[in-house]
């Protein structure tokens, strides 16, 4: 039994860059800042933590960056407490909230409405767009087919009204 090596292609990746850029958005200091160390050794990003949280990290910045920097700190500190293990001490937990609500961002615009902005954007899937004209022009054609019936033209009609002749 023969066995061949095969040698991997080497070459850039045929798939576009933006399938595996990051989530760019006004956030991004805030959601990627370090809160502390883990038992393991890692870091933990603010990310991770409201991810481990069950909610959407970039909609809860949004919410955070709307109240007063008091109110998100105070929602930080509960959110980083209930953290397991965290190597940081729990008289630090004040001072690391107030770090990050300091890099929530300030706009004019509301963060709900930037984080709206943002997705609409946002490029969508090639797949959902040819769904959306496939459905779309299904819809056309049956709407077509359905208003333009057959017509029986004239001669059809008195061909098919006519009597029928018995012979004996």
């Amino acid at each position: 039994m023969r066995f061949i090596a095969h040698i991997c292609d080497m070459r850039e990746p045929t798939m576009p860059r933006s399938v595996f850029s990051l989530r760019t958005s006004a956030f991004n200091d805030f959601l990627y800042a370090p809160v502390g160390e883990e038992g393991n050794g890692m870091v933990l990003t603010m990310l991770s933590a409201l991810a481990r949280c069950g909610v959407d990290p970039w909609r809860e910045a949004a919410r955070l960056s709307e109240l007063p920097r008091e109110a998100a700190a105070k929602r930080l500190v509960s959110i980083i407490s209930g953290m397991p293990g965290g190597q940081w001490a729990q008289s630090e937990v004040g001072d690391i909230a107030a770090r990050l609500a300091d890099l929530l961002p300030v706009e004019h615009t509301s963060a709900s409405q930037a984080l709206s902005l943002e997705r609409a954007k946002s490029p969508k899937s090639p797949a959902m767009t040819f769904i959306f004209v496939l459905i779309l022009t299904n819809a056309v054609v049956f709407t077509f087919l359905h208003n333009h019936e057959p017509s029986v033209s004239s001669e059809q009609g008195q061909v098919a009204e006519a009597p029928l002749a018995i012979s004996k």
